[in-house]
């Protein structure tokens, strides 16, 4: 499964993703008026015994877990995008997450992704760099 955190920008770029596999997706603040009507501004998914829950912009770094743990009180992970900086920070068994970017690493050090391993409903969060 493909959780993406928005910013696809077309449509055709989600059809693209959705060749590759089942696709759970929110909308992004530069995604056509087509996809902001298609995609959710956030959503939540449950795998293994673990909710992940997605939103695009998770405001502020500054009280970032706080808030998403306040907005997402079911969830045992938030996966988020916006900045494209790669992030995870984690307490009381909750986590948010940030993956970067494949594609625009903008401030980053390197394009991004991540990959949730989900096993006995606990989740651990990977980010894979994609550039040497």
């Amino acid at each position: 499964m493909i959780l993406h955190a928005g910013d696809f920008s077309e449509a055709s770029v989600l059809e693209e993703i959705q060749r590759l596999g089942p696709v759970v997706a929110v909308h992004g603040n530069v995604d056509s008026p087509e996809l902001r009507r298609e995609l959710p501004e956030s959503t939540a998914i449950d795998i293994e015994g673990a909710t992940i829950a997605a939103i695009h912009d998770a405001g502020p770094a500054k009280g970032r877990l706080a808030r998403m743990r306040a907005r997402f009180p079911d969830a045992d992970a938030v996966v988020f995008g916006h900045s494209h900086m790669p992030l995870h920070e984690a307490e009381g068994g909750f986590q948010i997450f940030n993956s970067g970017s494949p594609t625009e690493r903008r401030r980053a050090r390197s394009h991004t992704m991540g990959i949730a391993l989900i096993e006995k409903g606990e989740v651990r969060f990977e980010l894979i760099e994609l550039d040497p």
